[in-house]
């Protein structure tokens, strides 16, 4: 399993705490590899993404599953070119 490449992403949790709202941001990696694909909370098989996409701040991977989306601050450019490379 070779490392290919890897876009971070955000997740956004909101908070009530003494009847303040809270907005509490944590940062995890998106990370390509040969058969797969991983995020802080799940694993898909190469073969079941079918496309990789980016429209307004957010990464879609279009699965068997459904589709997942993933807020980013940073064009993931890259990261899809290293997808579409694999998948041809």
């Amino acid at each position: 399993m070779k490392f290919i490449a890897s876009h971070s992403y955000i997740v956004i949790q909101r908070k009530i705490e003494w009847n303040e709202q809270k907005f509490i941001e944590t940062h995890h990696q998106l990370r390509l590899f040969e058969d797969r694909i991983l995020s802080s909370t799940n694993e898909f098989q190469l073969e079941h993404v079918y496309d990789v996409s980016f429209r307004t701040s957010f990464l879609y991977l279009h699965t068997n599953q459904g589709v997942f989306s993933y807020h980013t601050k940073e064009d993931p450019i890259e990261f899809i070119q290293a997808f579409k490379g694999l998948k041809q």
